[in-house]
């Protein structure tokens, strides 16, 4: 089992402080690329190109696999960047970090040699239950302290800098008191972690809850912000949802170049987790950004489903 460092016992309401050997945060702009699944597995393996700059895989797909999976990997990885994105960090519970976990990502990441390592500004399991959800954080100072702490230890253990994307939200904590900005701000300072800014769950948050998507973007700390994800939500009832099955539609479109001109450019992601289509049509998607960038923001509208159907499955405890 992984030690923790006796300086960094996480302590709910203790700050830590990030450690002075901490790699510098990474600021290569990749370029455009796609969410690695394997549905894509035959295409990307019977044609050389892969007709995008870079790749992100779900880490926790690839730990303890070592079958076809890490083969494609190790082709792929061959020609192109590899980025490792995660769902399962647990950063902000108040179970203790998983030290398992962190061990096999670590072993991940050094056969993969990542760009970087990311996951969620969340919770998404209590008493070693994993709900398979990205739960939102209550907005608070004691919430800010407890994931400065934890951030610190992961980063100590990584011995590299840890990458967390705002999670998209559907409901909101009356006791918080902190926009997500102002506690994303905090978190930056007092960890030096880099933010993964998902254009889609700002819009799909800021519909929800009714804030401003544009102000939000503009109050992050632009300079740490090394990647964005794209994707397509689905208004549902009375909310938005971030289903990833749809195309990018044109609001968030354009919040993607306000996002890229305060950054003044940073690798982007498109993701697409469920009606996947065939990769060349996934690339084709993609490249709308290339468009966007240009001036010519897609003209496209965010689909629409009935309440009444099922696009989430609930939590069995």
């Amino acid at each position: 089992m992984m030690e923790l460092p006796n300086n960094k016992k996480d302590e709910l309401g203790t700050k830590s402080q990030p450690s002075a050997g901490l790699s510098a945060l990474p600021k290569t702009n990749l370029g455009f690329g796609v969410g690695l699944r394997s549905q894509h597995f035959p295409y990307l393996m019977n044609n050389d190109d892969p007709m995008v700059d870079w790749f992100e895989i779900i880490s926790e797909n690839f730990i303890d696999n070592y079958g076809y999976g890490r083969h494609v990997l190790a082709q792929l990885r061959a020609k192109r960047p590899i980025v490792m994105h995660g769902v399962s960090m647990n950063i902000g519970s108040t179970d203790p970090l998983n030290s398992e976990y962190l061990r096999k990502l670590k072993e991940l990441a050094e056969f993969i040699k990542p760009e970087w390592i990311s996951d969620h500004l969340c919770w998404t399991g209590f008493a070693g239950i994993n709900s398979h959800d990205l739960l939102p954080l209550p907005l608070t100072d004691e919430s800010l302290n407890h994931v400065i702490s934890r951030v610190n230890q992961v980063q100590d253990i990584l011995e590299r800098p840890l990458v967390l994307e705002n999670p998209s939200t559907y409901l909101e904590y009356e006791y918080s008191h902190l926009s997500e900005p102002e506690f994303f701000n905090e978190l930056v300072a007092n960890t030096q972690c880099g933010i993964l800014l998902d254009v889609n769950n700002v819009y799909v948050s800021a519909f929800n809850h009714g804030f401003s998507a544009e102000q939000y973007i503009n109050d992050l700390p632009h300079d740490h912000i090394i990647q964005m994800h794209l994707a397509g939500p689905t208004h549902c009832g009375d909310c938005l949802i971030d289903t990833h099955d749809q195309p990018v539609p044109s609001p968030v479109w354009r919040l993607y170049q306000q996002a890229q001109m305060l950054t003044q450019g940073v690798s982007t992601l498109l993701e697409w987790d469920a009606n996947i289509p065939p990769y060349p049509e996934l690339v084709a998607e993609l490249n709308k950004a290339k468009a966007t960038l240009a001036g010519n923001v897609p003209d496209e509208a965010v689909v629409t489903v009935s309440h009444q159907q099922t696009i989430s499955t609930p939590i069995v405890i």
